[in-house]
């Protein structure tokens, strides 16, 4: 499996950012691509994810950290996995990682241990 993340930047509090992730390389009918956050000196956060079982339409899961600022979707056309975050606020700031994993059963979407397949992080900070 490889993963392809784009977007990040700097932005002031209150703008909107946008991550995207291609994942290639998936070879099953149940599996997540999700977006974890890792400030420095703290754990990685799971931020959101897209669950996809047995052929049905994906399912978004959104943190309660981020719920009501953060969309998850899919783009189907370039099958990628979009990440929009609005009203960002400077505790948004961190490295944001795209992770997918095949066979991944529901309860462990949240938890970074699950995931083998990691993209390179993209850096978002937002300025106060």
């Amino acid at each position: 499996v490889q993963l392809q993340a784009s977007g990040g930047g700097l932005v002031q509090a209150g703008g909107s950012l946008r991550l995207s992730c291609a994942p290639s390389g998936i070879a099953s009918n149940r599996y997540a691509v999700s977006w974890f956050r890792q400030a420095p000196g703290k754990e990685r956060e799971f931020v959101s994810a897209m669950f996809w079982s047995g052929g049905s339409g994906g399912r978004q899961i959104i943190a309660d950290s981020v719920k009501g600022r953060f969309t998850i979707s899919r783009d189907r056309a370039k099958n990628t996995v979009i990440l929009q975050m609005n009203n960002l606020e400077p505790a948004d700031t961190a490295v944001y990682y795209c992770a997918a994993q095949a066979g991944i059963i529901y309860s462990s979407i949240s938890n970074a241990g699950a995931y083998a397949n990691w993209g390179q992080g993209t850096q978002v900070t937002v300025s106060s």
